[in-house]
């Protein structure tokens, strides 16, 4: 939609983007209100104030609009939600709720429950990956400490779960099947027991663990580059890399949008996409760097390479 304007309409436009965005945070609860309401799968209640872990990736905006229009409200905006979302929606072991309820008049959190997700109380893999990703950025932007905390935290339970399969690729979500965790009764995970993959989950997280790999220690580096180079090679395997042409003209197979909706299960999703080519380019342009494979050089596989030269020949 932005290609042919100049520099500073597509500034404008994403200032104004910005501030429409702007318009959905609440002061007293701190945080940006996701969607107008939200359905529990219980059935039993709709909450007007909902807040998904998704809502991390936003705030890469809000950051943005600050730096090129000296206006510091977007800034303050992103901070605080980051902060409030830190403060609610994870648990002591840095899994991730996808949505979190707040009273609007007082700010109070009234529910915690999942929308995409297998159960309340289980982590689903893309809102993991989201989370990953929009601390990590948030460090970048901010540069504060508490921030690579959490994204280093949130990395480690992803990539040392008992429940990631050896080749990396995650469940659509950690807890799916497992014990102790139920649906909500309206929810399609009912009637769903196939443990499906979400390739998306893998793209979003690899791309998000070569970025943090720049900012942490290097025996911290050495671990999450050798995970993202397992999710790499696995989403580059004929398992998950489509033949062009097939799959819709995606790049990634075997994704996941929203299982208890019963909505794009097993099936290509443009996160895949975007984010395993921005992997790859991250990938190829820190090896080019040798900051990023100073003390850990991994070749970029062929099959990458060509992906990286030739946009996987789409």
């Amino acid at each position: 939609m932005l290609t042919g304007l100049s520099g500073t309409s597509r500034i404008k436009i994403l200032v104004n983007s910005a501030r429409a965005l702007s318009t959905r945070f609440n002061p007293t609860a701190g945080v940006i209100k996701s969607w107008n309401s939200f359905k529990s799968w219980h059935g039993n209640a709709t909450y007007d104030f909902p807040v998904i872990i998704d809502n991390m990736m936003n705030l890469e905006l809000l950051f943005f609009a600050s730096k090129v229009s000296g206006d510091t409200s977007f800034r303050h905006i992103a901070v605080t939600h980051a902060l409030t979302t830190m403060k609610n929606h994870f648990r002591p072991d840095y899994s991730s709720y996808h949505v979190v309820c707040y009273d609007s008049t007082n700010g109070k959190v009234i529910a915690r429950e999942t929308a995409q997700g297998y159960a309340d109380n289980s982590t689903w893999s893309r809102g993991q990956a989201w989370a990953i990703y929009g601390y990590t950025m948030t460090y970048r932007e901010t540069k504060d400490p508490r921030f690579l905390e959490m994204a280093i935290g949130l990395s480690n339970y992803f990539i040392n779960s008992k429940r990631l399969p050896d080749d990396y690729i995650p469940y659509w979500d950690f807890n799916a099947n497992e014990k102790g965790y139920t649906p909500g009764v309206k929810s399609y995970a009912n009637k769903m027991s196939t443990l499906y993959r979400d390739a998306s989950a893998a793209s979003i997280t690899a791309s998000a663990l070569l970025e943090l790999s720049t900012y942490v220690s290097s025996n911290q580096a050495k671990k999450y580059q050798s995970a993202a180079k397992k999710m790499l090679e696995s989403l580059s395997s004929d398992t998950y890399m489509a033949t062009p042409g097939a799959n819709g003209n995606f790049i990634i197979k075997h994704c996941v949008g929203s299982l208890p909706h019963q909505s794009e299960i097993d099936v290509p999703l443009v996160y895949a996409d975007y984010y395993f080519l921005e992997a790859l380019l991250r990938y190829s342009k820190l090896e080019k760097s040798n900051h990023y494979f100073k003390r850990f050089h991994v070749p970029v596989g062929t099959r990458q390479t060509l992906c990286i030269q030739q946009t996987c020949r789409y």
